[in-house]
């Protein structure tokens, strides 16, 4: 898919998903169900997200695909768990979508004198939308800029004239009577729904520019500057608005700039509020449509889902996406609210169980630019604390969810598990264990792939000499002398020369100075006979070959070249010096599988290619 997307649009893209019906109209629900404590409430939330963040984080920067969530989880757990939480996270951000589309009907009957109905106004927003993610992402990601920008500044000047008008009474008692610290999570979870949007914007991954920095800044940046900003609007509205007002109102931002400047404040809070509502209705579909899309690439879904059209916009997603948010519009509005916030959260659960088991998987290819600080404990952290944050939102939250994991189960048992033979990460933690061979390396394959588009390496004369290089693993025990005869021969069958000939270049080749770069490193190298002979053979020693003191080298580079090839033997030894200084380099070595993972490591390695 095409990379149209850079840091204003991922952060305005996850910032309009989450300005919605969450601060226009949940601040009215929760106030009813503990007081002013609610702005702790909303905080924990954005606290929570931030946390929950950080894995999706991880995840998306090692493997920016379509689907976000999804291709993370289908990749770590297996196609099983991936298709019931694709399936879940792409209800729950249409059911969130449909929860904006509600909160913008709900306005606009309400300033048509309860004379429009609200299916009368959501139904062709929902289909203005759909027009125009399908015309494309990028002309659907500067609107979002353009409506953020705007958003920010109207609800700037709310906040400006709400700050000298505040009553310090609004605030007593701060809890209501009878609700403690359970009563105030319960309610973080319930406005948890409010920070959905961050999940949203980890499913248009593929088409970010420079993902590697773009994602991590944009949601960073995002989750921090919505979380500020609904706790300063929250403060102003509890401390403007009576109690009774808010506890029973739909609209509570709105009806407090009426107060604060009449009929014009609360008109423009409420275009503000409009306009929240269609940015996250656009974000919406955007991202939810690339949850079947990445379904049916996986064949777990019919592949015409994942059909996109000549701008790469995946045509049959966006309009499936858009009939789930129709039928979400039927919905109970409270059990809307607790269903998508149930299972946005249990997407965080699992993307961070994720996040441990690629960390544990020991994949040579998994390379996330950004990882999760304090690993494993935050990530722990997470898990308990959202879990914790499900079972307080009740039994209908819940039941609902278990309803749509079930038609997950099914459609992956009657359809996918017989279209689709997935590798996946726990495959290789349960293959460590077990000490049986269960994978055959596809997934490090897709992901040197992915990794490949991710950081659009373009491949120099360095690399196309590795694509054709030799490797070889060395047994247990090997010393010196076991070393020269494995290289001398492999190489008798690609050189004119005798094995014996060969051996005894390379010990001349010794004599004269050690091949040895740094205590892990050696580079053994001979000049030979002929032209345009160039021949680089990779050598692994798992338990090292001592050459000198304090020397165990693991990593021998060895390099076969005639004379008129002086340019790229040069060139190649400053390719190797600049891979292996790289932190992770002997990590990655001593942990490679096999000979091809040898070859991944410096064929994705970060270097200048010349």
């Amino acid at each position: 898919m095409k990379k149209g997307l850079g840091f204003i649009d991922v952060f305005c893209i996850a910032s309009g998903a989450m300005i919605s019906s969450g601060i226009f109209v949940l601040p009215g629900l929760a106030f009813a169900q503990i007081g002013p404590a609610m702005i702790v409430s909303y905080f924990i939330a954005g606290l929570l997200a931030l946390i929950g963040v950080l894995s999706v984080i991880e995840l998306a920067t090692a493997m920016p695909k379509a689907g976000g969530d999804y291709y993370f989880l289908t990749r770590s757990l297996g196609p099983l768990v991936g298709t019931v939480s694709g399936l879940l996270s792409w209800f729950a951000l249409s059911l969130k979508t449909a929860f904006a589309i509600f909160g913008l009907a709900e306005v606009v009957f309400l300033l048509s004198g309860e004379r429009i109905p609200l299916f009368a106004t959501a139904a062709p927003v929902t289909i203005l939308f759909a027009v125009l993610n399908i015309k494309g992402t990028e002309a659907a990601a500067k609107f979002e800029v353009l409506l953020v920008a705007l958003l920010f500044l109207l609800l700037g000047t709310y906040f400006a004239l709400g700050m000298p008008n505040m009553h310090a009474s609004h605030f007593q008692p701060f809890v209501v009577e009878g609700a403690g610290l359970k009563e105030i999570l319960s309610t973080a979870g319930f406005v948890f729904v409010s920070f959905g949007g961050l999940l949203k914007t980890a499913t248009i991954a593929e088409e970010v520019r420079n993902p590697r920095f773009n994602i991590p800044a944009g949601f960073i940046a995002a989750t921090i500057a919505i979380t500020v900003l609904y706790a300063l609007l929250l403060i102003v509205t509890v401390g403007v608005l009576p109690g009774t007002e808010l506890a029973s109102s739909f609209t509570p931002i709105a009806d407090a700039a009426r107060l604060l400047a009449g009929g014009w404040g609360f008109g423009a809070i409420t275009l503000a509020a409009m306009l929240a509502f269609v940015t996250t209705a656009n974000a919406g579909i955007m991202s939810a449509s690339r949850y079947p899309l990445a379904l049916g690439r996986d064949k777990l879904l019919p592949p015409f889902v994942a059909k996109v059209n000549k701008k790469g916009e995946p045509i049959v997603a966006i309009i499936m996406t858009s009939i789930v948010i129709l039928a979400s519009l039927l919905l109970d509005i409270e059990k809307l609210v607790k269903a998508a916030s149930a299972v946005v959260i249990s997407a965080y659960v699992l993307s961070a169980a994720a996040v441990l088991v690629m960390r544990h998987s020991r994949l040579t290819n998994y390379r996330p630019t950004f990882r999760v600080p304090l690993c494993p404990w935050l990530p722990l952290f997470g898990i308990i604390s959202f879990s914790l944050l499900i079972i307080d939102m009740g039994l209908a939250a819940v039941e609902i969810s278990l309803g749509f994991a079930a038609v997950g189960v099914l459609i992956y048992f009657f359809y996918g598990r017989k279209r689709t033979n997935m590798e996946y990460a726990l495959l290789h933690i349960v293959e460590g264990l077990t000490n049986q061979r269960l994978t055959a390396d596809s997934l490090e394959k897709e992901l040197y792939e992915v990794l490949h588009q991710r950081d659009e390496v373009v491949h120099d004369a360095f690399d196309d000499i590795l694509k054709t290089a030799g490797a070889v693993d060395l047994e247990p025990g090997a010393n010196q002398q076991t070393l020269l005869d494995t290289v001398a021969q492999t190489l008798e069958a690609e050189l004119d020369l005798s094995a014996d000939e060969i051996r005894a270049r390379f010990i001349e080749r010794e004599e004269q100075g050690s091949c040895v770069m740094t205590p892990f490193v050696a580079i053994p190298h001979i000049i030979v006979d002929g032209e345009q002979l160039f021949k680089i053979l990779l050598v692994r020693s798992r338990e090292g070959i001592e050459f000198e003191a304090d020397t165990s080298v693991k990593a021998f580079f060895v390099i076969v070249g005639s004379r008129d090839m002086r340019q790229l033997h040069l060139k190649a030894l400053a390719a190797i010096a600049h891979i292996v200084q790289h932190s992770e380099f002997e990590k990655r070595w001593t942990t490679a599988k096999n000979e091809a993972q040898l070859k991944d490591i410096l064929l994705l390695s970060e270097r200048v290619r010349m």
